[in-house]
């Protein structure tokens, strides 16, 4: 028997327009779309965030409807600097504007009422919005387990952090063995917002009152699997209605073909098995100057051949004559096909800024890390890598010096350290493979998560 129109699902989709996290959001929906083609996907961003990952295609797929909504930014209105003002401005704008977008696409669908919202977990408004529609609210958390969970815990580690300032210790090096799988790391890892940066902050208030909304979630949905951080796991799965682990989506979901200049693959292809440094912080932040022209200056010093993802305008601070010095050893491009380098045979080491993305197709490239970490999730991630996963090294002093880049990656290249990081890596990966094979814990858990989305 035929559905009627309006009683087929209708999932509203929607994006944190900053940073990197709409088109991890928009893989998943993809993925989840392409299964069932009787579902209607709206997806809501700013008119910025959706142009980025969607272009001026306005229909993503055939089951996938793109819909802009309101930033926040009053008309005339003139930015001061202040930091994050943006994202100020859209938050204080959050839920209004997606309930109007709501309206638009409940209208231009036929009428079909939607049935459950599937957001970015920073959205936590949505909570409410969801218990006001009577329908199900499954936020999706673009980064590890481990970071959602220190979100989770923050009133505790607050509280830890002033009692034991009370009795006299050094607060960044307490461990953190008080949360499930996290030992090994200390209080100087952790995220801004939690117990270090201005707490009072507008962001800073979204992440803690994200931690307490998530477990009236109907499902928590993360970009990792299940075997990377079973401790974890384990405990959040008790804290949360559902905690599904349906990554690493690089594997799984269908992503835009690469239109960019690939001829860094053709130079890996004429390189020495395992031997290449291949360099790339993201494309949000960058070393400062002076950390640029130290890495710059101890790639040189290594004799090591790399391949470093730099924007063009950063390239002022290499060292004068670096480029035409190493011309026959390194190869300077502002943009690579990340997944595909990291899964090149030539590539021994990645150097990074560990984010989460980053990180994930580093263990599915089999590639071991040295991380330089600057905000957010990059300190506890490469925490992880080095003290956790044993995959990896954070940088020497935590900075890029000439002497402290040689090291590195004299340890990673050359020394017993570095290959058992790869042997380690690739073990990990192959239990990447294996979490989103057929009978895999990922595909278990998408397939809980598909029909939780569909179901009416």
């Amino acid at each position: 028997m035929t559905k009627i129109s309006n009683k087929k699902p209708h999932v509203a989709v929607l994006a944190f327009p900053f940073g990197t996290h709409a088109a991890p959001l928009l893989h998943l929906v993809r993925k989840l779309a392409s299964l069932d083609d009787l579902v209607i996907f709206s997806f809501f961003s700013t008119a910025k965030s959706n142009a980025s990952i969607f272009g001026h295609v306005r229909v993503a797929d055939n089951n996938i409807r793109v819909y802009d909504i309101e930033d926040g930014v009053p008309e005339g209105y003139v930015f001061t600097g202040k930091h994050q003002e943006d994202i100020e401005l859209f938050i204080k704008a959050t839920p209004t504007n997606f309930k109007k977008g709501f309206e638009v696409a409940v209208e231009e669908s036929g009428g079909r009422s939607i049935n459950c919202i599937l957001s970015d977990a920073f959205l936590w408004e949505v909570a409410d919005v969801a218990e006001e529609m009577g329908v199900s609210w499954v936020p999706f958390w673009t980064a590890g387990a481990s970071s959602i969970s220190t979100h989770f815990y923050t009133d505790l580690i607050r509280k830890k952090v002033e009692a034991g300032g009370q009795n006299g210790y050094n607060k960044e090096e307490e461990p953190l063995d008080f949360i499930p799988g996290m030992s090994s790391l200390c209080i100087r890892d952790l995220q801004e917002g939690i117990v270090k940066g201005n707490l009072d902050s507008l962001f800073s208030r979204l992440l803690l009152q994200m931690g307490k909304m998530v477990p009236r979630a109907t499902a928590v949905v993360l970009n990792s699997f299940e075997e990377l951080d079973p401790l974890i796991l384990d405990d959040l799965k008790e804290k949360f209605q559902q905690c599904l682990t349906v990554g690493p989506l690089n594997l799984t979901s269908p992503s835009a073909p690469d239109t960019g200049d690939n001829s860094c693959i053709k130079w890996l292809d004429d390189q020495k098995p395992a031997s290449v440094a291949y360099i790339s912080f993201g494309t949000v932040m960058a070393p400062p100057p002076h950390e640029l022209t130290a890495l710059a200056q101890g790639l040189e010093a290594s004799g090591v051949p790399f391949l470093w993802s730099i924007k063009d305008k950063l390239k002022v601070h290499l060292p004068d004559g670096f480029l035409a010095r190493t011309k026959e050893s390194g190869m300077v491009v502002p943009w690579v096909p990340q997944s595909q380098v990291l899964g090149h045979k030539s590539v021994g080491v990645f150097m990074t800024h560990g984010g989460w993305n980053s990180v994930l197709e580093s263990i599915t490239g089999g590639v071991p890390m040295i991380c330089r970490p600057f905000f957010g999730d990059q300190r506890l991630n490469a925490g992880f890598v080095s003290s956790v996963w044993e995959i990896g090294i954070r940088a020497t002093d935590g900075t890029l010096t000439k002497d402290g880049v040689t090291g590195d990656l004299d340890r990673m290249l050359s020394r017993k350290e570095g290959h058992f990081m790869r042997e380690k890596v690739e073990a990990l990966n192959e239990q990447a493979n294996q979490a989103v094979s057929t009978e895999g814990s990922s595909t278990r858990n998408f397939n809980v998560l598909l029909e939780l989305v569909t179901k009416i």
